[in-house]
């Protein structure tokens, strides 16, 4: 299963960013085979809007199959949940490794329903 993180940094010891558009990174990866990729959303930081929409075509076209943020406006949620991506939620000080290991015991939160009202986040 390919999971897109949204982090801080482009690593998975990076910190998940606790916002999913604005992001300044994913780091897209394969808990089974340990593999990641970083990708930059250096685009969606200071967009003037639809950063959560650009930002859930992106990891969409990834082929993930769940998403790791701290929260999730409501526009990429409607994406993410248009694509059938599992939304998973953090809080802070969580890196992207620990995150992982989180979703493979079964740790996480699924989230069904955007966790903030979308205005810049």
């Amino acid at each position: 299963m390919k999971v897109a993180i949204s982090t801080q940094g482009n690593d998975v010891d990076s910190l998940v960013d606790q916002r999913f558009g604005r992001a300044r990174w994913f780091v897209v990866a394969d808990p089974e085979t340990d593999t990641w990729e970083a990708l930059d959303n250096s685009v969606n930081v200071d967009a003037s809007g639809a950063a959560g929409v650009q930002a859930g075509s992106t990891v969409a076209a990834q082929g993930v199959q769940a998403v790791i943020t701290g929260n999730v406006g409501p526009n990429a949620h409607k994406v993410l949940a248009a694509a059938d991506i599992a939304i998973y939620q953090v809080g802070n000080g969580v890196t992207a490794r620990d995150a992982l290991t989180a979703l493979r015991r079964g740790e996480l939160r699924q989230v069904e329903a955007p966790t903030v009202s979308g205005q810049r986040q």
